[in-house]
């Protein structure tokens, strides 16, 4: 372990959809419908897996997200 600490709003650390969904209380394929909706941006990783970026979630969260478009 690197002895970072862990923070959910570091803002390069990346959560699986079943986290973000836990955050919202949600399904977590409803995370996916919102990411393919241009709700909340994902990052892809090599083996293909959604992530997404703690700030952006926690934005969303808080109702500051401004509109995500890709």
């Amino acid at each position: 372990m690197s002895g970072r600490s862990v923070n959910p709003t570091d803002p390069e650390r990346l959560l699986t959809p079943a986290e973000v969904a836990a955050m919202f209380r949600v399904d977590p394929k409803t995370v996916t419908r919102w990411a393919k909706a241009g709700k909340l941006a994902s990052i892809r990783t090599l083996g293909g897996h959604r992530r997404y970026r703690a700030t952006e979630v926690e934005a969303l969260l808080q109702g500051t997200n401004p509109d995500v478009t890709h």
